[in-house]
Formats: C-alpha cells, structure tokens, sequence
C-alpha cells in the first residue's frame, strides 16, 4: 500500500560533503532517516545520483530520471519509482522525521480520496515530509517539469490537497522538530544537542 522514499539528491553545498552521509551521533544522517521510519511502509526507497555510496542501506536504490530538475525532479523520481499507490516522501537531512505523523498523513489521504496530504508548519507546506498518490500526482509533477516550472509546489493547485495545519501536526509532534533540516554543521550540531535531550 505505501512506498517510502527518501530523497538523497541535493547538493550539500553548505554542509561542505555529502549530508545524506555525514555522521549523526554516531551512525550516517540518512541511516538515522530509514530507522525512523522503517516499519512504517511496505518498501523504501533512495533517490540519489550515487547508489554506490548507499550500499549500506537495505533500500532500493534509484537514480533521479530527470538530473538536474531539483526537488520536483526528485519528486517525479520518487513517484515514478515507488512499487506501491500510496508514496510518503521524506529528505534524507530530517534527522526527526515523524513516523506517526506520516501514518495520520496516509489516513487522512485514504478517508478523503485526496492525491496528497501535507502537512503545515510555521514556515510554509513541508512537501518533503508528506504522502502522495501516485496514480494522480505523477501526470500532475510531469506536466510542471514539461512546462519549465520547477518550484515542488508548482502543481498543488491541479490536485486535490488535504493540508495538516500546524495545530493538527503539533499533535504529532509536540516538540516541533519533524521538520527540522540540517544544511550547514551548525545545524547538524544543534540537532544532534536535541536528539541527545530527548527530541523524537
């Protein structure tokens, strides 16, 4: 029913390497990714332009169909690649993303019909922590990316979209770390302070 990905492809440029790859107490970021969400669905999936760096992981490993498209070409990756209708996709550089914040995202997609469900924080939607129907949103991504356009929620006025506002994901995700990215060392830091303090 649900096909997991984790999006492995940006450039770290700020973090100076790989951050799918750089240690987070201990163990690579994105190991700390497909732990937390393990279990959840019935396969996972990585987009990442260098399979051979993700070995480790026991996920299939796809190349992006489209480099060089950004985030949306990672998306149309995600969902061309997924096995299975229903496709929760998450960045590899969450290190808190919520498992059960992505399961009440698949079953508010389910109840309604809708193509996707994404979830609101202070900041904005957070398409990268999210669950989409493949069917519906592969054709929707695809037409986008054919026309030019390359911001990830450059399609969302073409589907049907069930927001989670922010007080729905508080729920969830009391200490409102979910979202939380790291780009820069600073940030790995800082995260790595949480998680020891006992952020999920």
């Amino acid at each position: 029913m649900l096909t997991i990905v984790i999006q492995a492809g940006g450039e770290s440029t700020r973090m100076g390497q790989d951050k799918a790859l750089v240690p987070f107490l201990g163990i690579p970021l994105i190991q700390r990714v497909f732990e937390q969400v393990a279990g959840l669905g019935d396969e996972i999936l990585v987009t990442t332009n260098r399979p051979e760096a993700f070995t480790f992981l026991k996920a299939h490993l796809v190349p992006d169909l489209l480099p060089g498209s950004g985030a949306l070409g990672g998306l149309y990756t995600a969902l061309s690649a997924a096995g299975f209708p229903l496709v929760a996709v998450v960045a590899c550089d969450m290190p808190f993303v919520n498992a059960g914040l992505l399961a009440a995202l698949r079953d508010r997609l389910i109840e309604t019909g809708c193509d996707a469900a994404i979830p609101r924080s202070p900041s904005g939607v957070e398409p990268f922590h999210a669950v989409y129907r493949g069917e519906t949103c592969l054709p929707l991504v695809k037409a986008s990316l054919e026309s030019g356009l390359h911001r990830v929620d450059s399609w969302f006025a073409g589907a049907r979209v069930e927001y989670f506002s922010p007080a729905e994901v508080q729920r969830f995700d009391p200490r409102q770390t979910a979202f939380l990215n790291v780009n820069t060392p600073a940030e790995l830091l800082l995260a790595e302070e949480l998680a020891r303090a006992g952020a999920a």
